[in-house]
């Protein structure tokens, strides 16, 4: 595996949660900086150094809601 990628949200509480696509990984933090170091520590905590992912893409992801 050459990438992986997580899905951003803002939290409702603040800060932001991030989810791999395709590898069960998840973490949350308060600012970008905090986030960009949690990524990073999930990915290293959850891969093999040999197996670890070389790039990781972040895909923030926002949800407005509209009236019709």
């Amino acid at each position: 595996m050459n990438e992986i990628i997580f899905l951003v949200e803002e939290a409702p509480e603040g800060g932001f949660t991030a989810h791999a696509r395709d590898v069960s990984l998840f973490t949350d933090a308060d600012d970008l900086c905090d986030l960009h170091q949690k990524v990073r520590d999930a990915v290293s905590c959850h891969f093999d150094p040999a197996d670890k992912p070389k790039m990781i893409r972040l895909h923030f992801v926002r949800e407005e809601i509209i009236s019709a």
